[in-house]
Order: structure tokens, then C-alpha cells, then sequence
């Protein structure tokens, strides 16, 4: 593998940890647990693996420790940091015990039922530290739900003596690792399995997930791409720039960017749906700040979309549902019909407000809605250019302005769409510190026996020698959700509080952003220097926690 310089320098970086977990450690028990809705409900169905209570890691006295071997799967979408939760995993384990052996499943969870498999090495560790990526075992979206899945994996687990198996992922990553824990509990299959919350979106975090990993990273990223794209704005000064950017389920990267970057417009998905805002309620938000700024001589501007906000707007979220139900009914028949009659089959079977809503799209984003849907059920809202969907609805708007002489500007837009370029960057110097201490404190997890926990690593604002490590019950996360038309338990995601101290900091100066060319510009990630440079959290995590 030819390395670049920063690769090189990067690999000699070691990552923080916290203070209670560079000795031996003993695991303080809390209060017991329960989940977030839906009680119930969720501890029929996870009777072995509910109410767990909490646990932070704690100084303890040396123990000795049998040797163990221990699995690990990437699922889902990369995020930056993956590499160490591995790294961290790997020397925990290493440190338990020398003789200690970590495999890894390759391609995600499809690994394990198909018994595609590597021993990771302290050799092939070593290449991977404090990089972005998931390559070193690759990752996948199989859903691990079935009886048979969880048997072929436990044969594989059996065969190569592997005591507890940790997987890394979001919420849906994360239900799998639940219902794969209460399961081989149920049958005393004597297997742990420990979660990691990943995902750059933001959305699996909670009062004892205080943020996932790579959403630091990539929001630094988009960050940086987005003040250039500003720069270049003031620069030509006749481009307005729609951006749109991960975040399918909420819009904490949308948030987190602005406050980084101060754009002219940012819309939150969230506030949309409170709102009850049509799709040209926000259509015309936009164009009044484009005719406002056009009126003091400034024909260009940056707007910032979440990915999801077609889901959030109420009128479109009945469509999608409804789509989703039909499209997971009907899947076959509609795939059936030539693609040039579907759209008039939708129409016709879809309930009256509905289809009038359908029949009003244009016809590529109708088309888009359609599409084949995600491993989960849900339509690929990344697939959906609702970004172009936008600029174009204002841009007709502005026309007829102009026409009825409320707006004397010009407008030409430009697209972005900033997804996969965050995905796999190189972790920023709180990446790599919290990612290996997740990794790390899943060990911990593992050498006292837990299993159905999420590796937790708290008070994130602070240096990380003062960072709290410890586990928290999945089951405490989980709610029923509809899923291919049935109810599910998945872990709960986070939205955007609107009456929290992020949209709340960003509420307060949107206006005055939106009239003025406010830009900052946070250039790119830095790992040497000054830790004010180097090691700060997210503008979200500061407020959040009110540092």
C-alpha cells in the first residue's frame, strides 16, 4: 500500500484515552433500565435482555483473564473512525489477555452467515490506525432477523472458539445486534454481543450516547467544502448555491454545518414538520430571502438542505408512507408494469389525496419516489434531487415576481450534493480518541461478561482523560416502528430538538445571516497543533452540553 505523508505521520498518532479505563477496571452497576417507549411491548420481546441496568468503568484492582477470541463486523454505511473502534477493540482485548484473538467478518453482517472471515493481526492493524474508511474487512447492509441467520452465524462463532462478537453501526445496525443478543441468550449459546453507535448522520445518540462517531469528522468535511463553495460565492457574486447533505432521518448535519459555516438559508427538516409547511411554504421562504438579498444588490447566497426533507413535509410524508405500504404489498406487480405506465398505476391506486399530491410532482422526482426501496423499507430519499427540485420551484416563483414586479434581481443556481466525500475521511483528532475508545470499552463489556450493550463513552466536551466510559442496555433505546408494512422494535433516532440549545443558537441569528454575507470559512480538518485548532467537538456537542 503506497502511503501518503499524512498517512505516515497519522499512524504514529496515539489516541486518548480515558483515565479509568488506562488501568484495570471494574464495572460500577446503575440503576436498571428501561426502554424509551412501548415498554411493553419491547420486554416480550427481549425478555433475557431487558431492564439491564447501566455501567461506567471505574479504577479497579489487576485481574487475569482466560484467553478468549473475540469477533467484529462493520455494518451499514462508513463513517470515519471505524478503523479505531477496531484498533481500540483490538489492544483492549490484547491487553485482557495476549493470547486473545480478534476475527473479523468481511463485507458486514453477510460475513458472518457466510463465514467470509480474516484473523486481524497486530500487523494488519497497525495499517489501519487513525484512517478513515471501513476497508480493512469492508462493510455490508445485510439485515441479521432470521432464525437461520442466527444459526450459520453461531456455527461459524462455535467453530472459531469466539466468545462475544461486536458490531458497529447506526440504529438499525444496532437492532440487529439486540435481537442477535437476546437470541443466542435465550439459547444459552454462552455468545456476547456488544454494540458501537456509528453513523455521520447524528441520529443515535441519547442522554448516555452523547454523540456517534464520524459525525465530528464529516461535518468538519462538508464544513470545509461548504466554505469554499461560500468564498466562491463572494467571490463571482452571481451564483446562488443549493447544497444538500447527508441526513436521511434528521437534520443534524444540515444544523451542526451552519453553525459552522453560516449560510443565507439552512433548512431544518425538522422545523419544517412542526411547522406544517407545504413544500411551496418552503419554496417561498427561500425566494423572499433571495428577493431580499437581491433588493440590497447581492444576487447570490448559499442554502443548505437536509437530505430527508421531502420525508418531513407533512403532506409528503402521508405520500411516502403510503407508498411504502403499497410499494412493499405490490412490489412484484408494480415491477411488472413497463416503466412508462407506472406512474398512472401509482396514481390510480393510491388514496385520493394522495394521488392528487403524486399527479402534482414533476415527473422525475415522482419517478424518484418510486424507486426500488433501501434493506429497511424506505424510500432512498438520497436518490430524490431535492435540491434541483427546489432551485427550480424558485426560480418559477421569482419569475412571476418579477412579473408582478415584487422582485427586480437575478437568479442562476448551482447544485451540490455532499454525501459520499464525508463518509470516509480521515478522522479529526476527536474521531479517532472517541472511536478508539469505544472499541476499547467494548473489551471492557466483554471481559465482564455483558451482552445486548452499546459501548458508551460520555462528557465528550471535556480533555478525554476526563471522559466517562461504560455501557448502556440497547433495549433502553428501542421503540415499535412500522417497518415493510408491519411493527418492528428499532432503536429510537434522534431528531433535531427545536428547543434545544443547537436550533436554538441557530434560530437566533438566521435572520441576520440571511441579509448579510456572513460567511465563515473553517478550512480543513487539522491534526498537529493547538488543541483549540485540533481537538474541539462539534458546535452541536458545546451547546448540547452548554461548554
Amino acid at each position: 500500500m503506497t502511503k501518503s505523508s499524512l498517512q505516515i505521520a497519522r499512524a504514529a498518532y496515539q489516541p486518548k484515552l480515558p483515565k479509568a479505563l488506562k488501568g484495570a477496571v471494574v464495572a460500577k452497576m446503575g440503576e436498571a433500565t428501561q426502554s424509551v417507549a412501548d415498554q411493553e411491548a419491547i420486554q416480550k420481546l427481549f425478555p433475557n435482555t431487558y431492564g439491564m441496568p447501566l455501567i461506567q468503568f471505574v479504577e479497579g484492582e489487576a485481574k487475569e483473564f482466560a484467553p478468549m477470541n473475540v469477533g467484529v463486523i462493520l455494518s451499514g454505511g462508513q463513517a470515519p473512525g471505524g478503523h479505531n473502534v477496531i484498533s481500540g477493540l483490538f489492544d483492549g482485548i490484547k491487553k485482557l489477555n495476549p493470547a486473545n484473538k480478534l476475527y473479523g467478518f468481511i463485507l458486514g453482517p453477510g460475513g458472518l452467515v457466510d463465514h467470509n472471515y480474516k484473523e486481524l493481526t497486530a500487523d494488519i492493524i497497525d495499517e489501519y490506525r487513525n484512517t478513515g474508511g471501513f476497508d480493512i474487512i469492508g462493510s455490508g447492509r445485510t439485515k441479521l432477523e432470521k432464525e437461520d441467520q442466527f444459526e450459520k452465524g453461531y456455527e461459524i462463532l462455535k467453530e472459531l472458539g469466539i466468545k462475544a462478537l461486536v458490531i458497529i453501526g447506526g440504529d438499525d445496525s444496532n437492532t440487529n445486534a439486540c435481537v442477535l443478543a437476546e437470541y443466542y441468550a435465550a439459547k444459552n449459546y454462552g455468545i456476547q454481543v456488544i454494540g458501537c453507535p456509528k453513523t455521520i448522520d447524528g441520529d443515535l445518540k441519547n442522554d448516555m450516547i452523547e454523540t456517534s462517531f464520524g459525525f465530528d469528522t464529516a461535518c468538519k468535511t462538508y464544513s470545509e467544502v461548504i466554505g469554499n463553495i461560500e468564498r466562491d460565492c463572494n467571490s463571482a457574486r452571481k451564483y446562488w448555491h443549493f447544497i444538500k447533505l447527508m441526513g436521511r432521518s434528521a437534520s443534524h448535519i444540515a444544523l451542526e454545518c451552519a453553525l459552522q459555516t453560516q449560510p443565507n438559508v439552512c433548512i431544518i427538516s425538522e422545523e419544517v414538520e412542526a411547522k406544517n409547511m407545504s413544500l411551496d411554504d418552503v419554496v417561498t421562504y427561500i425566494a423572499q430571502v433571495v428577493a431580499d438579498r437581491a433588493a440590497d444588490g447581492n444576487n447570490f447566497g448559499t442554502v443548505l438542505i437536509p437530505e430527508g426533507l421531502i420525508e418531513f413535509i407533512p403532506a409528503m410524508k402521508r405520500l411516502i408512507a403510503e407508498l411504502n405500504d403499497f410499494l412493499a404489498a405490490n412490489g412484484e406487480e408494480f415491477n411488472a408494469i413497463p416503466a412508462n405506465e407506472q406512474r398512472a398505476y401509482i396514481i390510480s391506486k393510491l388514496s385520493a389525496e394522495n394521488s392528487a399530491i403524486y399527479a402534482s410532482l414533476p415527473e422525475g422526482v415522482a419517478r424518484q419516489l418510486s424507486l426500488d426501496r433501501d434493506p429497511h423499507g424506505n424510500v432512498q430519499v438520497s436518490l430524490i434531487e431535492t435540491e434541483k427540485l427546489l432551485s427550480e420551484m424558485v426560480g418559477k416563483k421569482l419569475a412571476a415576481w418579477k412579473k408582478e414586479g415584487k422582485y427586480n434581481g437575478k437568479f442562476s443556481a448551482q447544485h451540490h450534493f455532499f454525501g459520499y466525500e464525508g463518509r470516509c475521511a480521515a478522522p479529526s483528532n476527536f474521531d479517532a480518541d472517541y472511536c478508539y475508545s469505544l472499541g476499547y470499552t467494548a473489551s471492557m463489556l466483554i471481559a465482564n461478561g455483558k451482552t445486548g450493550y452499546m459501548s458508551s463513552v460520555r462528557n465528550t466536551t471535556a480533555p478525554a482523560a476526563e471522559w466517562i466510559a461504560g455501557g448502556v442496555p440497547i433495549t433502553m433505546m428501542m421503540n415499535m416502528e412500522r417497518r415493510h408494512g408491519e411493527m418492528k422494535p428499532v432503536i429510537q433516532k434522534a431528531l433535531v430538538k427545536l428547543d434545544g440549545a443547537p436550533f436554538k443558537a441557530f434560530a437566533a441569528q438566521r435572520v441576520a445571516w440571511a441579509k448579510e454575507t456572513a460567511y465563515v470559512y473553517p478550512g480543513p480538518i487539522q491534526y498537529f497543533g493547538p488543541s483549540e485548532v485540533c481537538d474541539e467537538p462539534t458546535k452541536t456537542l458545546q451547546l448540547e452540553q452548554a461548554k
